[in-house]
């Protein structure tokens, strides 16, 4: 079970209990607070809070809400040959992580 942001302590079991505008609403106001630390020039505060929003449960939800049901090439396979067409394979693969763990940027 994992507990995100917008459920405030409410543990979040399946795709349909995720309250959307709360997850836009946070990814909204952090993504406002890093145009507000660049427009300061607080570069050092810009990149913690990217970091932050990187690692951020809402941003993951969203993107895979993005990636897997909004997005015209919703039933394109990615890289990794997957379609994930269902609520069960999008809450999966929020659960699986989306870590950057191991990433290593090729030159």
């Amino acid at each position: 079970m994992l507990v995100i942001e917008p459920t405030k302590g409410r543990y979040l079991t399946n795709w349909s209990d995720i309250n959307w505008t709360g997850v836009e609403r946070i990814v909204k106001r952090l993504q406002g607070r890093i145009f507000r630390a660049a427009r300061r020039g607080d570069h050092a505060k810009v990149k913690n809070l990217q970091k932050l929003l990187a690692r951020s449960a809402s941003a993951k939800l969203l993107a895979i809400r993005k990636a897997c049901q909004q997005n015209r090439g919703k039933q394109t396979p990615g890289v990794d040959g997957v379609v994930c067409d269902t609520p069960e394979a999008r809450f999966a693969l929020f659960e699986q992580g989306l870590s950057f763990n191991g990433y290593r940027p090729q030159p």
